[in-house]
């Protein structure tokens, strides 16, 4: 075997410099089913609906993404039996979902925390991000209720919490996030 033709292998195998490894699809599937398993199993007795499974990509030079799609109550179901919801139930729901939010907005924060210590192959400058929709039925009232919610952080300031050297009341100014 030629020595240049050794070489020239030994350099295309290796990562170019300044490379990353960027997370395994097994590592984000991790992920995406942890946050299938705690956004279903928050409230037992008045779950949330998750519609769809939680999916995560990577992005290189941003960060890991993961998306989900969920109602924050499983409402009444509309049929022949049942053609529509009264005003009193409407109102009851919509009291519990503004009840929900707050859990629900801590609930993402201990998602990304957990996230950025599980996801040692995203860089610590690179982003964690969660975006969530919401979905409510045309009957309800949607005022003062997000239809979305967007939370990211830099992965190395996550895993300080994460590691206790940040306290959890850090995530206030640490995460960043948007609601519509």
């Amino acid at each position: 075997m030629r020595p240049g033709f050794l070489l020239l292998a030994v350099l295309l195998a290796a990562p170019l410099t300044g490379q990353k490894a960027a997370p395994r699809r097994d590592e984000l599937a991790a992920i995406e089913r942890s946050f299938d398993d705690k956004l279903t199993r928050f409230n037992v007795s008045q779950p949330m609906e998750l519609l769809g499974l939680t999916r995560g990509v990577y992005l290189p030079g941003y960060g890991a993404v993961f998306t989900a799609e969920l109602s924050l109550l499983q409402g009444p179901v509309i049929s022949p039996f049942r053609p529509k919801v009264t005003k009193e139930e409407a109102v009851q729901i919509r009291a519990a979902k503004l009840k929900r939010l707050p859990e629900v907005r801590s609930l993402l924060r201990e998602l990304l925390v957990a996230s950025a210590a599980s996801l040692d192959s995203v860089p610590p400058e690179e982003q964690i991000v969660i975006g969530v929709s919401f979905i409510y039925a045309n009957w309800e009232d949607v005022t003062g209720l997000p239809k979305s919610i967007l939370m990211q952080a830099r992965r190395s300031q996550l895993v300080e919490v994460a590691m206790n050297r940040q306290p959890k009341s850090a995530l206030d100014s640490l995460v960043k996030m948007r609601e519509e």
